[in-house]
């Protein structure tokens, strides 16, 4: 293994560590400042791939188009998902299309494009440890370059003034369920991983999908629809109440927008992690094409008489799982409501649990002590997303994806990208290279804090309730 000696008199303005969708948004951006940002990003994997386990047929974005990369932030950048149509000869065909909700495999086709045509992006680059370096002034970003195999084939240091860490979630799996991803023998996946297991799991005898989010419902949906009427073999269990549709009111839409970011960040603490988990369905819900497609796969095999062999069960919970012999697992279940308890046995499970904020504690070691965090131990952040430091740090640390308890149920949402991007780009600067909507939302979220006034009874007034 080789060392690369970095340039020490050229460090960057910018380092990104993480080249998931959100680091590409301000990649992009970033290129729009012409001369005044040098950047680059780091990526461990060795091209860009956008969830390629969910990229199941027909599945579509939960947001319009225009939740691309750059548009919601600068509709004329040459990087919008409209000019990656024009660039493949295809802006007429979806024309006509008439769609809003594009599918997943072309919004990750169009982020590849973006991704292998933009500079300053280094795939195969693996982020090993950052560091303050306090007689330089500069952030020192350890890193190893990675071979054709995931091998390690060199090493490298980068110097920067900035960083922006898109390190994006990875895969939630609850700890009861833990035994059934290490039974070897059983096909248990998260559903991060589906397509790469779909053909084994549809030969298991009966199968079963946890969760009930929009992951959970689209797995459910295409193995119904893969396997024969009245053959079907398929439970499918979430701890939720109900298979809930998403809230998709356009009034309801708002607490995806920038005045709501501002209005949650400024809440106390307290108020913040009370309002997160009661807001799932914002964000945690289901699709209601998804509902309506499963219903009607549902309803079609009841033409010819009878039901089909699927059992769709809400508000259980799984409370130990275990191997059952060399081919089968058996899930512990709870029902909340009822008090009941049972077991199923199954020949192949598929978690649709979610994801969780990948941990960078490792990574930030070295920044560590001079973090600043809440009560609960968690990063305090800005309004522009950057990590509060010590005042003895000049450079700044901003964060994608990682600011949930202090911005809200936007923090993983694409169409905010651009938004908070230009947002980065814009305190980075000290400029306004990208300047901003003031007011995105009809909905006001909170009182003006100025006309927030406690109600007083003036003498001398009578109450419109003790007039006659």
């Amino acid at each position: 293994m080789t060392a690369q000696q970095p340039h020490e008199d050229q460090p960057h303005d910018l380092v990104g560590i993480g080249i998931g969708p959100f680091n590409l948004s301000l990649a992009a951006l970033a290129d729009g400042v012409h001369g005044q940002i040098a950047a680059t990003f780091y990526e461990q994997r060795p091209a860009f791939h956008w969830h390629p386990g969910l990229l199941i047929e027909g599945a579509t974005l939960q947001v319009p188009f225009l939740a691309d990369l750059v548009t919601l932030a600068d509709p004329a950048s040459p990087w919008t998902f409209l000019n990656y149509l024009k660039a493949r000869e295809r802006l007429f065909p979806f024309y006509f299309a008439e769609r809003f909700h594009i599918l997943r495999t072309e919004y990750d086709a169009y982020c590849r494009w973006v991704s292998e045509n933009l500079t300053g992006l280094h795939f195969g680059h693996q982020v090993d440890a950052v560091r303050w370096n306090p007689e330089r002034a500069l952030f020192e970003v350890d890193f190893t370059q990675l071979d054709a195999d995931g091998e390690a084939e060199a090493l490298g240091r980068a110097y920067t003034r900035n960083l922006a860490l898109g390190v994006g979630t990875e895969p939630y799996i609850p700890e009861p369920l833990k035994p059934l991803a290490e039974a070897p023998t059983v096909p248990v996946v998260h559903a991060a991983d589906y397509l790469a297991h779909r053909t084994r799991i549809l030969g298991a005898e009966h199968i079963t999908v946890i969760g009930s989010g929009q992951s959970g419902a689209e797995v459910f949906l295409d193995l119904l629809r893969a396997r024969p009427a009245g053959r079907e073999k398929i439970t499918w269990l979430a701890r939720s109440e109900a298979f809930a549709p998403m809230e998709y009111s356009k009034l309801g839409l708002e607490h995806f927008t920038p005045d709501y970011t501002r209005y949650f960040h400024h809440l106390a603490e307290g108020v913040r992690d009370k309002l997160v988990p009661q807001q799932w369905q914002l964000h945690k819900g289901i699709d209601a094409d998804t509902i309506a497609a499963i219903h009607d796969e549902l309803y079609r095999r009841t033409q010819h008489g009878g039901w089909p062999d699927a059992t769709l069960t809400p508000g259980v919970s799984v409370r130990t799982a275990g191997r059952v012999g060399a081919t089968k697992v058996e899930l512990h279940l709870e029902h909340a409501q009822q008090s009941t308890r049972s077991r199923l046995t199954t020949d192949a499970v598929v978690l649709a649990t979610g994801y969780r904020e990948r941990s960078v504690d490792g990574m930030l070691a070295g920044i560590d002590p001079y973090m600043r965090r809440d009560s609960s131990e968690r990063p305090r952040i800005d309004a522009d997303y950057r990590l509060i430091l010590d005042p003895s740090v000049t450079g700044s640390v901003y964060v994608q994806n990682a600011e949930r308890h202090t911005h809200g149920v936007g923090a993983p949402d694409l169409g905010l990208a651009a938004w908070r991007s230009a947002t980065i780009l814009n305190s980075l600067t000290g400029k306004e290279p990208y300047p901003l909507p003031r007011r995105t939302a009809f909905t006001s979220f909170g009182l003006d804090r100025e006309k927030a006034l406690p109600p007083q009874r003036h003498e001398g007034l009578v109450p419109l309730a003790e007039r006659t």
